[in-house]
C-alpha cells in the first residue's frame, strides 16, 4: 500500500549548502632588531575585494610579528570562510600544521618540557582558525612573489607606525 504525504504536511527538502567565501591571505612580520621595533602586515584578497591591514609594535620579535599578523587577518574576518594563507613563516606552518597538537597535550611545553613561547598568541590563533577551514601554504620571502611583497611592504609600514 503507497502512503501519500498529507497535503498539510511539508515535502522533506535537500538542505541547503552555502558555501563559505574564499579568502586568500597572504601575512608577514617584521622586525628592525630581534628583539626591536617589528611590524605585521597582512593582505586579503576575497571576490574581488582586497583589504590591507598593518600594525607595529615596540620591543617585539619577528614570530610574534609573524603570529600577529595572521591573527589580525582571521579576527577582521565577519563569517566563517575558506581561507589559503600564505606565509614565509615556516615557524607559523609548521607550528599550526605539525607542532600544535603535541604543544596542547603536553599542556603548552614543548617536546624537552620547556614552556611554548608566544604560547598566548598561539593559543589565540588556534581558537581564530577553528572558525574556519583554513590551509596554509609556505612561500619562499623576498622570491618575487607578489602577495608576499605586498604583506612585507604592509608589515614595513607597521614598523615605520610605531617610530623609533
Amino acid at each position: 500500500m503507497n502512503a501519500a504525504v498529507p497535503p498539510s504536511t511539508p515535502e522533506a527538502k535537500p538542505p541547503v549548502h552555502i558555501a563559505k567565501p574564499v579568502v586568500v591571505i597572504y601575512t608577514d612580520g617584521a622586525c628592525k632588531g630581534n628583539p626591536g621595533t617589528g611590524g605585521w602586515g597582512a593582505w586579503l584578497s576575497a571576490g574581488g575585494h582586497e583589504k590591507e591591514l598593518f600594525g607595529g609594535e615596540r620591543n617585539t620579535t619577528n614570530n610574534r610579528m609573524e603570529l600577529t599578523a595572521v591573527i589580525e587577518a582571521l579576527a577582521s574576518l565577519k563569517r566563517s570562510c575558506q581561507i589559503t594563507i600564505y606565509t614565509d613563516s615556516e615557524y607559523v606552518r609548521k607550528g599550526m600544521t605539525e607542532w600544535i597538537s603535541g604543544w596542547q597535550r603536553r599542556g603548552w611545553k614543548t617536546a624537552d618540557n620547556k614552556p611554548v613561547k608566544n604560547a598566548e598568541l598561539w593559543q589565540r590563533l588556534d581558537a581564530l582558525r577553528k572558525l574556519h577551514q583554513v590551509e596554509w601554504r609556505w612561500v619562499k620571502g623576498h622570491s618575487g612573489d607578489p602577495g608576499n611583497e605586498r604583506a612585507d611592504a604592509l608589515a614595513n609600514r607597521g614598523v615605520a607606525s610605531v617610530g623609533r
